[in-house]
């Protein structure tokens, strides 16, 4: 493998946890009848929209037209958003911090809303410490559209020879390596361990 110089950290999944079941725990607390809503009212294919850019407003008055007796849950996604990311996978940040610091150009590519980025950055300042992030949201695109790697390849002068990205998603990671990215899929919860063997492979070895 050609020296890997480049890092791209995935958020979701991978330096937080999210889960949208969190944000409806207590507004639905049958679990058959929240299971329901997230996958037939705000579906995954509701939320993948604002991903890329959508107008909050917009989106819950185009899906309260079509359940209007949802209103008052599909309103309250947004401002419950917060509980959707409960914590963060702290191994995997302190790897990161440590590529940074031993000179690695790490950076994130994420499919996240605009306007939930920022807040999850406030929550999670360690968010902050890559030297830029590309957020689907802000640009219109998301993963894995092969864009969104030229988007970023571009804005942070990637070679992509030397680009390792991690993302828990295998149509991400295909996308990725697509584009000429070495890829590997990575989950937040699988730990230090895992991303330390990835990076071994990668030819990458932290002492802390």
């Amino acid at each position: 493998m050609t020296k890997i110089e480049h890092i791209v950290f995935d958020v979701g999944q991978v330096l937080l946890h999210w889960d949208a079941d969190l944000i409806y725990t207590d507004l639905i607390p049958d679990t058959v009848e929240r299971s329901d809503f997230l996958t037939n009212v705000c579906s995954s294919a509701w939320n993948v929209e604002q991903d890329r850019g959508r107008d909050w407003t917009v989106a819950e008055d185009e899906l309260i037209a079509e359940f209007p007796d949802k209103a008052e849950l599909i309103r309250a996604f947004r401002p419950n958003w917060h509980r959707s990311v409960p914590y963060a996978h702290t191994e995997v940040a302190a790897i990161m911090d440590g590529l940074i610091e031993s000179g690695y150009d790490v950076t994130i590519l994420s499919n996240f809303n605009q306007h939930t980025y920022v807040e999850a950055m406030g929550k999670y300042p360690f968010l902050d410490h890559p030297r830029g992030a590309t957020v689907s949201g802000d640009i219109g695109l998301i993963k894995p559209d092969q864009a969104i790697y030229s988007h970023h390849t571009r804005e942070f002068d990637l070679a992509p020879e030397k680009t390792l990205f991690l993302d828990d998603s295998a149509a991400n990671i295909e996308g990725a390596r697509a584009f000429g990215w070495h890829a590997v899929q990575f989950f937040g919860k699988d730990g230090r361990s895992r991303l330390s063997q990835i990076l071994s492979e990668a030819g990458i070895t932290l002492d802390n």
